[in-house]
């Protein structure tokens, strides 16, 4: 029996480690050597695209550091904070892991935008008071139109 058990601690050990070994070796990863027999979700897979696609060999990088991160949380875990990120449109390690550390202090994750200089700026102008009362006029003139009608 103590033979078995040592078997399975040294197989899940060494499942924790291929991500550090692709961290080392990150051409690697385009092989796939270290990843044989390892079930990975679509959406890890989409991120590498969408990395890769955006920063190149950084990305591969930052790609492998999202893999690591199954050494200390669970597989499923990840999988479902990448694709929490993948909704967000956050493709970086760091909103991975604040969005994965966040549901499991069960808080909002917050997420400083500064760190993503390649997302889309988001542009909110000031209100216009004056837009309002025209909403209200061309309510009233939609009412009298539609009351006309009846």
């Amino acid at each position: 029996m103590e033979r078995v058990n040592h078997y399975v601690d040294v197989t899940a050990t060494f499942e924790r480690k291929k991500a550090a070994l692709l961290e080392h070796k990150s051409k690697a990863l385009d092989q796939a050597a270290p990843l044989d027999g390892w079930r990975l979700a679509e959406c890890i897979h989409r991120l590498r695209r969408l990395m890769e696609a955006r920063m190149g060999n950084p990305g591969r990088r930052e790609f492998i550091q999202v893999l690591r991160l199954m050494e200390d949380f669970h597989q499923h875990q990840v999988e479902e904070a990448v694709a929490q990120a993948l909704q967000l449109g956050a493709i970086s390690f760091d909103a991975v892991k604040m969005l994965l550390l966040a549901r499991l202090e069960n808080r909002p994750a917050r997420l400083d935008l500064t760190f993503y200089p390649y997302l889309p700026a988001a542009t909110v102008g000031a209100t216009d008071p004056r837009a309002y009362l025209r909403l209200i006029a061309n309510a009233g003139e939609n009412t009298a139109s539609v009351g006309s009608f009846a």
